[in-house]
């Protein structure tokens, strides 16, 4: 598989086989991953993988987490702006609709949305999670960084036939994660990762997202 194969089949897997990951392949991939660009070369991710024991501990933990706190914990950042302006709210609407409807749930049913939203909490069934942390004391473009490693992540993940979906959600749950990963207190949850191998028959990964066409958000100068 070439890098634009990659690009072009790297989707958010919502329905994952119960396949194992090979143990190396995940540990050669986090390492090839760090070859991604920072600035300063401060390579300022930090990155835990979970699976095994250790995952379903977390599973059963988040099960009860989305019953007593459905709308998660105090929160470090925001997932998104508290005000989306157009086009960028009619771009997350557009998507979740047409998420749900692959899944034939309809807008009104509130509680099944909310069942399958609780779905990104077991990782939907995925073998293994990534969560990548971030010392406090760094900034945007530090941050950037974070998305340039973890898009090295997804893309060697496709070359390997593996699949994923990246989970900010997770940032929902602070305190919980800080406590089941060890996170030191200089340190953030940014975001986790399921991963493992798509599962063919499951109705969201039909889900293909819409993109802007080029000419929506790009200008050529001179080019």
């Amino acid at each position: 598989m070439n890098v634009s194969e990659a690009i072009a089949t790297r989707r958010s897997i919502r329905g994952f086989l119960d396949k194992p990951v090979p143990p190396q392949l995940i540990r050669e991939i986090v390492e090839k991953a760090a070859r991604a660009p920072s600035g300063g070369n401060l390579q300022p991710w930090h990155i835990q993988v979970v699976g095994g024991a250790p995952l379903d501990e977390l599973k059963a933990i988040m099960r009860q987490r989305v019953v007593d706190e459905p709308k998660g914990e105090p929160a470090e950042y925001h997932i998104y702006p508290p005000e989306l302006v157009s086009p960028y709210r009619e771009r997350r609407f557009q998507v979740g609709e047409d998420l749900y409807g692959h899944l034939g749930i309809p807008r009104e049913d509130k509680a099944a949305r909310r069942q399958q939203f609780a779905r990104n909490f077991q990782f939907f069934g995925a073998p293994l999670a990534l969560f990548c942390t971030v010392d406090r004391r760094m900034g945007p473009p530090q941050w950037s960084d974070l998305g340039m490693y973890l898009q090295n992540v997804m893309l060697l993940l496709r070359e390997a036939g593996l699949d994923s979906c990246p989970q900010e959600c997770w940032a929902m749950y602070p305190e919980t994660m800080r406590r089941f990963l060890g996170t030191p207190p200089e340190r953030m949850l940014f975001t986790g990762m399921a991963i493992g191998y798509a599962d063919p028959d499951a109705p969201a990964n039909r889900l293909v997202a819409q993109r802007a066409p080029v000419e929506e958000f790009a200008q050529f100068i001179g080019v």
